[in-house]
């Protein structure tokens, strides 16, 4: 599938951006219906599905393989879809959209934190207070939830972000001449491959492949597979290739605030002072760290 819509970097972002704030919310629905593990495995076949026409008329299926890029598009698979995708979806089952949405802004604390590890770079006191107000967010939702059924699921989203940086690094390293619709391909193919192996894996451990189907799981099933596994990630693909990470970093930032609208909106969160300051804390952290970057 070569999804031949003329769109600018911007509004490739800002798509990417509404179909991540609805993440959360089908998510929401679908842990009700399905097991994780399903969700995962149906929603990377149907990416690889997809695109199977375009890949074999272009005869690409062999470039999974090619020996300068399948470890990358492997680590693509596992830390971007397969195993921080379970996570998140198994916390939905404690915690609520918005809580998860709030907690994912740690992945900008853990951005710097991989820079300081790896790239030996020295934060700056604007990062480190960007960082400050990112952890104040996190704290206040996890000290209002602490020792709840909820509390559970927001330490495993807090656990789960770093997975993202790692993908994104292996991102940023292939070639510049691979195809946002072959990257958007091949990471639908490992995270398929690595979601089944985690789920052969699971099953000695209580982990389950089940599926109660209904029109709200169905219908959000569909929601995860077509518009996030594979529109979101050709969009978002499309928009960091061809303007600045921190620009789009800085955009899709925003995301909380509508994942917050919609879940009040369906009745998974209601209005509550300590999550709006968690919001704002968190978002103002993350869009501080990102405004250094841009320096």
């Amino acid at each position: 599938m070569n999804i031949n819509m003329k769109l600018s970097p911007n509004q490739a972002l800002w798509l990417a951006l509404f179909i991540t704030a609805g993440s959360p919310i089908a998510g929401k629905f679908t842990v009700g219906y399905l097991s994780p593990s399903f969700i995962l495995l149906f929603g990377t076949l149907t990416t690889l599905l997809i695109y199977a026409p375009w890949l074999t008329k272009n005869k690409l299926w062999g470039k999974f393989f090619a020996k300068d890029i399948r470890n990358k598009l492997s680590v693509m698979g596992l830390f971007g879809t397969a195993l921080p995708f379970l996570l998140l979806l198994i916390a939905l089952r404690w915690t609520t959209p918005s809580n998860s949405a709030i907690l994912n802004q740690a992945e900008s604390v853990y951005s710097i934190i991989f820079a300081i590890l790896f790239l030996k770079e020295k934060p700056l006191l604007k990062q480190l207070l960007g960082t400050f107000l990112i952890v104040a967010g996190a704290v206040l939702i996890l000290a209002v939830n602490g020792y709840t059924p909820m509390w559970k699921g927001d330490l495993l989203v807090l656990g789960t972000v770093w997975m993202f940086q790692v993908s994104h690094i292996a991102a940023k390293k292939l070639p510049a001449d691979i195809s946002v619709d072959f990257i958007t391909a091949a990471r639908g193919f490992y995270g398929f491959i690595w979601s089944a192996v985690i789920a052969v894996i699971g099953l000695p451990l209580g982990m389950d492949i089940s599926f109660k189907m209904s029109a709200p799981g169905f219908i959000s099933l569909l929601y995860i597979a077509v518009f996030v596994y594979t529109l979101r990630n050709k969009f978002w693909y499309e928009a960091i290739r061809n303007m600045p990470l921190a620009k789009a970093t800085a955009v899709i930032l925003s995301y909380p605030v509508f994942t917050y609208i919609i879940s009040v909106a369906v009745g998974f969160d209601k209005i509550q002072l300590y999550q709006v300051c968690g919001l704002i804390l968190a978002l103002s952290g993350a869009y501080m760290v990102t405004l250094v970057k841009k320096d």
